[in-house]
């Protein structure tokens, strides 16, 4: 079986993929059959090892990769066997943390396995998703106040949760109202992760991790930033490696030339490395060896 998430709504993307490997966790309590590959640093013939290999459970396994637009390689070898591996009782679970240019290998992947595409939410399905987060905390939040919250944080969902979990803790199951919101939520407009990124761009630590901190001081969520810093160094490699063609990455012009000047201050080797940090981090959050601010320190200092 073959399981494909991608889309711009990072937060729901992960929050999805999230509940598929905690179910099937659930199910498959040794936990050995899951597989995590990121394919910035792996390829087809580790796949291949690890999917030929025997269970001594008789597990189904549940392979997760990420980053496979990286790597030409493996998309090319997979797609030469991607009717095997659809029809596999294993799981193979692609994840793609942004939108992705529909090539032959992730047109395959529509057609051959289960998709689904997080686009960003607007109007109506924004409402109703900050409504139901709230409900979730037994919470309700008045029309005029749920207007004021969206004209202040917008779609980053990854700001709105946090701003919800603050706003429910302050009002301890009253309901929300448009004073709270101009109280406790700062304007979407102070957001600007970009100048951290600048500065890692740059190596200069110093300045990044006081951006950081000033960051989290103003409530930002630290997975957040990792997304981002995720989002814009898969950038930085996609456009130093041989295989980036400006026309297939989805970005504003502005974006582009502002990563390629970036790209400069890097080789491709070192953009590995830290693309590789980035996921070890990301790994140690997730499995709670590590807290995300402390995560977030190490990985800058590591740059």
């Amino acid at each position: 079986m073959i399981i494909f998430l991608f889309g711009e709504d990072s937060y729901r993307s992960r929050r999805k993929l999230k509940e598929i490997v905690d179910h099937y966790r659930k199910i498959h309590k040794s936990g050995l059959n899951l597989k995590l590959f990121d394919l910035a640093e792996k390829d087809f013939q580790d796949f291949r090892n690890e999917n030929s290999s025997l269970s001594i459970f008789k597990e189904k396994k549940f392979m997760v990769f990420k980053n496979a637009a990286l790597n030409k390689n493996f998309k090319e070898k997979f797609i030469k066997n991607i009717r095997e591996f659809a029809n596999s009782e294993d799981v193979i679970l692609f994840y793609e943390a942004g939108a992705v240019s529909k090539d032959k290998f992730f047109e395959l992947l529509e057609k051959y396995g289960k998709n689904q595409e997080f686009n960003l939410l607007k109007g109506d399905k924004l409402k109703q998703w900050v409504e139901n987060e709230f409900e979730i905390f037994g919470t309700k939040i008045k029309e005029t106040a749920l207007d004021k919250l969206i004209e202040f944080v917008g779609n980053n969902l990854w700001q709105m949760e946090n701003e919800i979990r603050k706003l429910v803790s302050y009002k301890k199951r009253k309901d929300i109202e448009v004073d709270d919101i101009k109280l406790l939520v700062r304007p979407k407009v102070d957001t600007d992760i970009f100048k951290t990124i600048d500065s890692l761009a740059v190596k200069n630590k110093k300045q990044a991790l006081k951006l950081i901190h000033q960051h989290l001081e103003k409530g930002d969520s630290p997975l957040y930033l990792l997304s981002m810093i995720n989002f814009q160094f898969r950038n930085l490699l996609m456009v130093k490696s041989d295989e980036f063609k400006a026309g297939k990455l989805k970005l504003h012009p502005y974006v582009i030339r502002k990563t390629r000047e970036q790209a400069r201050s890097f080789s491709l080797v070192e953009l590995k490395k830290i693309y590789q940090k980035i996921f070890e981090v990301d790994l140690a959050i997730k499995t709670g060896k590590i807290k995300p601010e402390t995560a977030l320190d190490l990985l800058v200092s590591g740059i």
